[in-house]
């Protein structure tokens, strides 16, 4: 990916749903969808037969052996499309690294191409019931031999080890990470469909908090849910004509993995260097930069994921991230401060895989984030790991 997106500003959220954060809902995970559907289409002032593309990634993000069945652990696009009675023109599912950015891309694609007007980007979230990580091998074959006996699964395995690094590397604490919890939680406090709704957290209860892989406490990682998100996304000027503020698309960026690795073996400078190309493309494509965003909304489906977006974005200088955000450089409530986890993000939320960063852009850009509303006109929404996962630029005015 090189030089300026041909279609930046000219395809555009145009309205939006989602249901409560629950831990685990009273309806199936396709019942919620398809709920989900209909509101977000009606929010957009469209019928169901005008949506005529429909975008997911049905990954259900678990390594505990639970099976994926269409429509009650995970939900695809063709799934949703005929439980909704449509007949799209265009119907795909995303499978690369970065589920939601990717769905994104997809979307903006298929209506700047012409390929469709009319797209209903989702994404569906379950909790499988018992542990939801929980290791169910009884034999370890091919290259997870050399890490499953060993005790190296999941991923909670896989974030200890750059956050060791990290910690030793760059001088940094466990207290410094508090901050970056306790800021997702306070402002996943405040909203209204949050799993957290009221329910802060303060330092002495995150240093409190039991180790799982050491230096991973409870509080570092998301916490799995049902939930469910839709975005209805057409062309800048059929939205411009539709009850709500549409938010456009500048340009976005997916990792590319660069060294072969073992599962779940990501060391420091992996997630550095690939997340370093990661922001270059971003900015490319997107024809601005950090200087530029005054909304970023950075993905923490574990915490050390805060500290190395901001610094490969180019927020803040490498190895910073953790003086910057425990002297409250990502205080929202703070005059000047980026507002970094402003709409709760996953610790805040729950575990909905980048859906809040996402929507909290599409709300305060498009004036909708109501008692919580900033002057916002650049944003950015990341997901998964800066060298695994992917970043789009939104924006309040056509580009």
């Amino acid at each position: 990916m090189s030089g300026r997106f041909a279609a930046s500003g000219r395809v555009a959220i145009a309205g939006y749903a989602q249901t409560p954060i629950e831990r685990h809902a009273g309806q199936t995970l396709g019942a919620l969808a398809v709920d989900t559907a209909r509101r977000a289409i009606a929010d957009a002032g469209l019928e169901v037969a005008d949506v005529d593309g429909f975008v997911g990634s049905s990954l259900l993000p678990t390594a505990g052996g639970h099976a994926a069945e269409d429509g009650v652990s995970i939900v695809s696009p063709n799934w949703l499309a005929q439980h909704l009675g449509a007949n799209p023109r265009y119907a795909v599912g995303f499978t690369g690294i970065g589920q939601l950015p990717g769905s994104v891309a997809l979307a903006v694609n298929a209506v700047a191409s012409g390929a469709a007007e009319v797209v209903l980007v989702h994404r569906a979230l379950h909790n499988p019931p018992s542990r939801y990580h929980g290791n169910p091998m009884t034999a370890a074959a091919g290259q997870q031999q050399w890490t499953a006996p060993q005790g190296y699964f999941s991923p909670l395995a896989m974030i200890a080890l750059p956050y060791n690094e990290y910690l030793q590397r760059y001088g940094a604490r466990r207290d410094d990470m508090a901050a970056v919890v306790v800021e997702a939680r306070k402002n996943g406090a405040r909203i209204p469909w949050s799993y957290w709704h009221d329910q802060p957290l303060t330092t002495e209860d995150y240093l409190a908090a039991p180790t799982l892989f050491d230096p991973v406490c409870r509080y570092d990682c998301d916490i799995p849910v049902d939930g469910v998100a839709t975005f209805v996304f057409t062309t800048a000027e059929r939205a411009r004509h539709l009850p709500h503020r549409p938010v456009h698309v500048a340009g976005y960026a997916m990792s590319a993995l660069s060294r072969h690795r073992l599962p779940l073996h990501w060391p420091l400078d992996d997630i550095v260097d690939g997340g370093a190309e990661l922001a270059r493309r971003l900015w490319s494509h997107a024809g601005i930069g950090p200087a530029d965003v005054d909304l970023p909304q950075v993905y923490d489906g574990f915490s050390p994921f805060v500290w190395l977006w901001l610094e490969v974005l180019g927020f803040c200088p490498p190895g910073e991230a953790h003086r910057f955000v425990a002297d409250g450089g990502i205080d929202s409530d703070r005059p000047g401060a980026l507002p970094a986890l402003s709409g709760g993000g996953a610790l805040g939320n729950g575990r909905m895989h980048g859906v809040p960063q996402m929507l909290e852009c599409y709300l305060q850009l498009s004036g909708r984030a109501g008692e919580r509303q900033r002057d916002a006109h650049v944003g950015v929404a990341c997901h998964s790991s800066p060298h695994h996962g992917g970043a789009v630029v939104y924006t309040r005015d056509p580009a």
